[in-house]
C-alpha cells in the first residue's frame, strides 16, 4: 500500500517552490505599500458650526467703541485725600450711629468739642465736603443727649452744681475723643487732639 500511495502522489512542479516564494514576497510588498488616508485638520468651523454660532460683528463693534470712549480715571486714596474728600465708609451709612457720624465730623473738623461740653458747628474749618443738614442733625441730637445726661447727673447729685458736673464730665470725655478730633482749648483756640 505504501507503494501505491507513493505512486499516486504527484510530484510538485520544480519551479513551484520558487513561485511560492515570489508570491509571498509580492504579497508582503503589497501589504507594506498600503498607506492610510491623510488626516486633514481644519482651523475653521464647518459651515454648520458657523451657521449655529451666528454673527457677532455688531457686538464686537460696540465693544470696540466702548473700549475707546473716554471715561473718568480712578484716583488713588492718596489723591482723594489730597483733594480733601472723605473716602466712602466701609459700612453702610444707615448702620452708622450718631457717635460714628460725630467722630467722622470731629476728625474732618466740621464740628468740635466746645469748651462748655457741647458740640459746636465749625464748618469754616471743615476739611472736605460735608452735608450741612447732616451736621445740624448730629449737633442737635448729641447736644440734646448731653443736656439730658447732665440733668440726670444733677438729679443724682443735687449737692453739686450743674456747671461743676459739666466741667468734670468734659475733662473725662475729652480723653475719649477720637484722635485728631477738633477740640476747643482753654484759650479758646481750636486744635486737633493728639494721641
Amino acid at each position: 500500500m505504501n507503494a501505491a500511495v507513493r505512486g499516486s502522489r504527484r510530484r510538485p512542479w520544480p519551479g513551484a517552490r520558487v513561485a511560492i516564494a515570489w508570491a509571498v514576497l509580492a504579497a508582503g510588498a503589497l501589504v507594506g505599500c498600503v498607506n492610510p488616508p491623510e488626516i486633514v485638520m481644519v482651523d475653521r468651523a464647518t459651515a454648520l458650526e458657523q451657521e449655529a454660532a451666528g454673527s457677532f460683528e455688531d457686538v464686537e463693534r460696540r465693544l470696540n467703541r466702548a473700549a475707546i470712549e473716554p471715561r473718568p480715571v480712578a484716583l488713588t486714596p492718596e489723591q482723594v485725600a489730597a483733594l480733601g474728600l472723605r473716602p466712602a465708609p466701609l459700612v453702610d451709612g444707615a448702620e452708622l450711629t450718631d457717635a460714628d457720624r460725630l467722630d467722622g465730623l470731629l476728625v474732618q473738623h466740621c464740628v468740635g468739642e466746645g469748651g462748655d461740653g457741647l458740640i459746636v458747628d465749625t464748618h469754616d474749618a471743615c476739611r472736605g465736603a460735608a452735608d450741612p443738614d447732616e451736621i445740624r442733625t448730629v449737633v442737635e441730637r448729641v447736644n440734646r443727649g448731653r443736656r439730658q445726661l447732665w440733668r440726670w447727673m444733677h438729679e443724682q447729685r443735687p449737692d453739686v452744681g450743674v456747671d461743676d458736673l459739666r466741667k468734670s464730665w468734659r475733662q473725662a470725655h475729652v480723653r475719649s475723643v477720637v484722635c485728631d478730633g477738633w477740640i476747643e482749648g482753654d484759650d479758646g483756640k481750636w486744635q486737633g487732639k493728639t494721641c
